[in-house]
């Protein structure tokens, strides 16, 4: 008797191959046959009418923190996400000596927007030591799959110590370094991830530590991954356009680790200037490969708007100067923004030179969520309508809403390529070989970000509303294409031997669903939180993770090593 038969459905197999009508059954965590299937099993799914596909793949997002308290990895099984990849953009939790806890804790909180609550809550501190260590605790709690890349910033402060800020390694440095690399990826550890980042600030407000790194420290680590197979490289070397030293040290580390490397991240933008920073960026690919070596381009697959928010500060420190304020407490943040002279000052320096100067156009932002009872009239305006109704300066009217809130105000951004033309771009830089989907940031920015829905946006507007690409392929893009590029061992395809991780999707109304606030994590913190509409079954090993939109408790996920679940990533 079979476990699980999956009737009536059209089979999408991840391969790119036309769908065909077809039974799919499973038994033992494995797909032992796709065509009619008559035998008899414990359990029938009807998907007369829908698609029946791999499960999907992203291969960024930071769950390292949230997998203690939350084993579902929620929301993203909501929207078909079977196996997931973390320790991205060098930040990682492990390996990890007590005496950097409390650092590497508030840098998670600073860079990744994760509630400092929550971390000192939710994660066992103090049980773990090694790579091998943390990824056994992981073990028998999840609900999908899940691959963990070895992090910069960690392996720095921990060879290091306070010197990871503000100074090249040494020798004896850089020797604990890449042996701790080794061993972390002999216990599993996927590869190597790094940021130079200018965004990527801890919480002192001085750049992370993998941003002091030489180039030569870059070189030597990325080299490690070449002695593991089913290691990949994962790194941002900049915002903005790459100059040519990012675009030879993307293609040095590969050269180095023999394997691709990925950079974060692509969002398409259709403005001249932002076009001519994208094919500035995506050119770094032709540079490498002429070289031997393999650069991709991570692009998310959706159109993004940003919740920002002065309590965290996160984004607004990449503004001229405000790097230090806004690493404030919040009761200092406040106090400054509040003082008539240093606002003054403030505003002023967020007009200096910046890559992200935008972000001090005041007016264009909408407020959100607001706290205070005095400020409920402001919700759902812009800016520069209340500065314009009220006869003040834009930045005023802002500092005087956020000091109100206690800097917790949800300020918006204009939503930027949510158009026709924008999409039909988006699908044309999915389909250019110089690139990867993905980027989802999944678990982190967790009141900035709502990107984890990437995955059911991209369906629902690229194929349903927008006809703008063939299901076939849309379902490659995210199932096959990552897993080849992390040598993921029968995943990413609906084949006869391989792993049943299969999604059962409604063609007429899979899309994502709006964004809400969700008061759910340790220590009483919140977070942006989304769910999806036609993704009606989320399987995983053979065992139904989510039915119509809701968990079913079952945690059949589990630990993927390199060297045993990813393989065969050299290449050459």
């Amino acid at each position: 008797m079979l476990d699980l038969v999956i009737t009536g459905g059209t089979v999408i197999d991840g391969s790119g191959r036309p769908g065909v009508r077809a039974d799919v059954g499973i038994k033992d965590g494995r797909v032992v046959k796709i065509g009619s299937v008559t035998e008899e099993s414990a359990q029938r799914i009807d998907a007369t009418g829908k698609i029946v596909a791999p499960g999907f793949i992203d291969i960024h997002t930071h769950y390292d923190a949230q997998v203690f308290w939350d084993g579902n990895l929620s929301p993203s099984p909501l929207h078909g996400i079977t196996t997931v990849i973390g320790g991205n953009c060098g930040f990682t939790i492990a390996p990890l000596e007590m005496e950097h806890g409390e650092y590497l804790m508030r840098m998670l909180a600073r860079v990744e927007g994760m509630p400092l609550t929550s971390l000192q809550q939710g994660v066992p501190w103090g049980t773990w030591r090694t790579f091998g260590e943390w990824l056994d605790c992981l073990e028998g709690n999840l609900a999908v799959n899940a691959g963990f890349m070895v992090g910069h910033s960690a392996l720095r402060r921990l060879a290091m110590g306070e010197r990871a800020i503000g100074n090249h390694a040494d020798d004896t440095e850089l020797a604990t370094m890449t042996r701790l690399l080794a061993e972390s990826l002999e216990a599993g550890g996927l590869g190597f991830t790094s940021s130079w980042a200018t965004s990527h600030n801890d919480a002192q407000g001085d750049p992370v530590p993998s941003r002091h790194a030489s180039r030569d420290e870059m070189i030597a680590l990325a080299s490690v991954c070449r002695n593991y197979d089913g290691t990949n490289l994962e790194f941002i070397p900049t915002v903005g356009r790459f100059e040519q030293q990012h675009i030879e040290i993307l293609t040095d580390m590969s050269l180095a680790a023999n394997r691709a490397i990925n950079w974060n991240l692509i969002a398409v933008n259709l403005s001249p200037k932002q076009m001519d920073v994208m094919n500035n960026r995506l050119s770094a690919t032709d540079y490498a490969r002429a070289r031997g070596a393999e650069v991709l381009a991570l692009t998310v697959p959706c159109a993004v708007q940003s919740r920002l928010c002065l309590e965290s500060g996160f984004t607004f420190d990449m503004l001229n100067g405000w790097a230090k304020p806004m690493a404030l407490p919040v009761d200092e943040k406040i106090e400054l923004l509040a003082n008539p002279a240093s606002r003054r000052e403030l505003g002023e320096l967020a007009q200096g030179p910046s890559p992200m100067r935008g972000l001090a156009k005041w007016h264009r932002y909408t407020v959100g969520e607001v706290f205070s009872d005095e400020n409920q009239e402001y919700s759902g305006r812009t800016i520069g309508e209340i500065a314009e109704d009220e006869g003040r300066e834009t930045f005023d009217v802002l500092c005087d809403i956020a000091v109100a809130d206690r800097l917790r105000t949800g300020l918006y951004q204009p939503v930027v390529g949510d158009d026709r033309e924008t999409w039909e771009k988006r699908v044309e830089v999915w389909r250019d070989s110089r690139t990867v989907v993905g980027g989802t940031d999944a678990g982190a920015h967790l009141d900035l970000l709502a990107t984890f829905n990437a995955t059911t946006a991209m369906l629902g507007r690229a194929c349903r509303e927008l006809n703008l690409l063939p299901w076939e392929e849309a379902i490659q893009l995210i199932t096959d294409a990552p897993a080849r590029l992390y040598g993921l061992k029968e995943r990413g395809q609906l084949r006869e031997g391989w792993h049943a991780d299969v999604v059962v999707i409604d063609p007429t109304t899979v899309g994502a669903r709006p964004i809400e606030i969700r008061e759910d994590l340790p220590g009483g913190a919140w977070r942006l939180y989304g769910e999806a509409d036609g993704i009606e079954h989320v399987i995983v090993n053979g065992t139904e993770i989510c039915r119509q939109g809701e968990f079913t408790g079952a945690k059949p996920g589990g630990i993927m090593r390199s060297g045993q679940d990813c393989v065969g990533t050299a290449i050459s």
